[in-house]
């Protein structure tokens, strides 16, 4: 029997509150017919081979359900590709976008809302929608509300790698960490900003340390952001003496990280998948003495998202294959740590009996403690202080 649904033009967007309404049966099978034979370039991320061929399988898959063709486009900085399609708005380009789809979340969603950068609202619209854990935060995205432009596929939280046979009692909080880093001079280090990782370690940093963290929730004001910022920077102070080549070179990414805890030459890393450890083990980058941890009282964790640009080529194609990564089927294979071992956004109650016992496996290496979940401080928090830290250590 058909199901009685609002066609998905009734979805409202009004003084910020979003109305969803799901896709009619008919309305999805037209989207679904128009999509056939698109071509969906997909701007991701693409430095895992894991994440890369995880999405390989995903685009053969609505190949092979839907006749969509996706391609990978591989990017490192997600912000080149908004200002990509902000110049192509700019120059009147409104149809025929370079960029169907895109791994997107903070502050480049951030721009992208705030510049009419966006399709929809279809997120919320979508069949798969349904199996979404609206518990998690997914409506929103470093404090910014979603309003149905985003499709959540992923979450992660900050996470610490240590070798128990040479770290026994790992740091608890930015406060031990620093006296763990003091008592193992040269041992510590974090990515340089503006890598991602590098700037999560900032601002969980800031969000232990400053006073009133009611202030990270809200755009920052550039006139006592100095104030504000001060407990970070007299931290660091102290930091970079101790820290790996006494803070005055910095590893380039995480996986440079991981790759000096496996040779000794550091004894943390830290990633933003719960899970990276565990897939590393796997692959035998890391030995099976590692383990995961977390700070007592939380690390910052987030969603992440896809989006459709206002002008993409093949929006049909977009929304099917962005539905088709909110599926169990998709979800499940991510979360297996052999394929990538990404957490899932799924409401586990809502699956199949089998279905949930993939997802409380827990593997070697793997985060399995339970730690507090710290909310994201607003977008604008991020360009503030990248700026900042390059200003006082990036020379």
């Amino acid at each position: 029997m058909k199901k009685r649904l609002i066609s998905a033009a009734a979805l409202l967007v009004v003084s910020n509150t979003f109305s969803p309404a799901a896709f009619a049966d008919d309305d999805w099978k037209a989207l679904t017919e128009k999509a056939k034979g698109q071509t969906v370039y997909f701007n991701a991320w693409g430095g895992s081979e894991n994440i890369n061929s995880y999405i390989e399988w995903a685009g053969d898959k609505v190949k092979d359900q839907y006749g969509v063709n996706v391609e990978l486009v591989k990017i490192t900085d997600a912000g080149a590709v908004v200002k990509r399609i902000k110049t192509e708005k700019e120059a009147g380009r409104t149809e025929g976008g370079s960029v169907d789809l895109m791994w997107v979340n903070g502050e480049n969603f951030r721009a992208l809302k705030a510049g009419g950068l966006l399709h929809g609202p279809w997120a919320e619209s979508v069949p798969n929608w349904s199996f979404i854990d609206t518990n998690m935060p997914v409506r929103k995205d470093f404090s910014e509300t979603t309003d149905g432009l985003e499709a959540p596929w992923g979450r992660a939280q900050l996470t610490f790698i240590a070798d128990k046979n040479v770290v026994a009692e790992p740091p608890r909080s930015a406060v031990e960490l620093l006296e763990f880093a003091t008592k193992n001079p040269g041992r510590v280090s974090y990515p340089k900003p503006p890598n991602f990782h590098g700037t999560t370690f900032l601002k969980q940093v800031l969000s232990e340390l400053i006073e009133d963290k009611a202030v990270l929730a809200v755009p920052v004001d550039k006139d006592t952001f100095a104030v504000a910022s001060q407990p970070l920077w007299d931290y660091l102070d102290k930091l970079h003496p101790v820290a790996w080549r006494k803070g005055k070179a910095f590893p380039a990414s995480n996986t440079e990280m991981n790759q000096k805890l496996a040779d000794g030459e550091l004894k943390l890393s830290l990633t933003f998948n719960p899970n990276e450890a565990a897939n590393l083990i796997v692959k035998e980058q890391l030995p099976p003495s590692v383990y995961s941890f977390g700070f007592t009282k939380g690390t910052i964790g987030n969603i992440h998202f896809v989006a459709i640009p206002f002008n993409a080529n093949a929006k049909e194609g977009a929304t099917v294959f962005a539905n088709f990564l909110m599926s169990p089927e998709a979800q499940v294979r991510k979360a297996d740590i052999t394929k990538w071992g990404d957490p899932s956004v799924l409401d586990v109650t809502k699956l199949s009996v089998e279905q949930q016992a993939v997802f409380k496996k827990r593997a070697p290496g793997s985060l399995n403690e339970v730690v507090p979940t710290l909310p994201e401080p607003n977008a604008t928090w991020v360009e503030a202080l990248e700026a900042e830290w390059l200003t006082r250590y990036g020379s």
